[in-house]
């Protein structure tokens, strides 16, 4: 908004998730309205999943512009969509959706958002060797980009079967073979030992579980690239025993960005003030962190 009340023309967009109580979104999205001078607000949707029918019928009929997808409907919201784009399609999952004229379509830009976020750290995937942790909707999409660019990937998940899920659909896409194990000890152990690049790519360390983290801080060592897409808090014990280690430690806040700019150019068809986004995030965190 540009400081003028909110009216008839005002483009509603949001996010829509269960919780979506510590989302950062809101204040990204509405800091770059504000700083385009456009006419849109941003705004959380608690949504059950019970309630995610009703939730999606509510999108066309209250003709909201476009909304992010979080937990735990990134999957279960595809069937309910009019359209999936090849990308979401490819991946089975959905992170964003744009209304276009009553048309809902699904979206992802999660997989695009998280390969912007190794350029801008100068991460080559190339035959590394990496280990993701968990198998829901952000890991299908961090696995296919990380696949597209040929990465060594193994998956461990609490359920191996949905990890193993994933594996097969990342061996159709790329015709390489990869690993799915349960995410044990023992596992861990194993694959920390051989790989470089780590991806928590669950909801381990999020607030309110801020002294969780999927790995033993003993497995962590310096050779070790760990990202983390939680990014509330900003540094999550993973990432602060990742820097104890000696290995470079990277937050979710720039995948969060990068996904949440590249949202915004579908909806409003501008370009994102990317940087405004991120410090919009960032000063979010913070403040929920006092």
């Amino acid at each position: 908004m540009t400081g003028t009340a909110i009216n008839g023309q005002t483009g509603i967009c949001g996010v829509m998730g269960n919780p979506v109580k510590h989302s950062v979104s809101p204040a990204m999205h509405n800091a770059a309205f504000r700083a385009l001078g456009l006419n849109y607000v941003y705004l959380p949707f608690n949504v059950s999943s019970d309630s995610l029918l009703e939730a999606v019928s509510g999108i066309r009929a209250l003709n909201i512009v476009g909304i992010n997808v979080t937990i735990p409907h990134k999957v279960s919201v595809i069937p309910l969509l009019d359209e999936i784009d090849t990308l979401a399609q490819r991946i089975g999952a959905v992170n964003s959706i744009h209304n276009k004229g009553g048309r809902l379509i699904g979206c992802n830009t999660d997989a695009e958002g998280f390969l912007r976020l190794l350029k801008e750290h100068d991460i080559d995937t190339r035959g590394r060797r990496v280990a993701v942790f968990g198998a829901g909707g952000a890991s299908r999409a961090i696995c296919f980009a990380l696949a597209s660019r040929g990465a060594e990937i193994t998956i461990l998940n609490r359920t191996v079967d949905r990890a193993a899920d994933l594996i097969a659909d990342l061996s159709d896409y790329t015709g390489y073979k990869f690993e799915a194990l349960t995410m044990t000890p023992a596992n861990l152990a194993r694959t920390l030992a051989k790989a470089n690049l780590l991806v928590n790519a669950t909801s381990i360390g999020m607030v309110p579980g801020v002294d969780k983290s999927p790995v033993s801080r003993e497995l962590l060592v310096d050779r070790h690239t760990v990202v983390d897409i939680v990014y509330n808090p900003v540094k999550t014990r993973l990432l602060k025993d990742a820097e104890k280690a000696g290995a470079t430690a990277i937050g979710g806040l720039g995948m969060l960005a990068w996904q949440g700019a590249l949202s915004f150019e579908m909806w409003t068809g501008c370009a994102a003030p990317l940087d405004v986004m991120r410090k919009a995030a960032a000063g979010a965190v913070r403040s929920y962190e006092k």
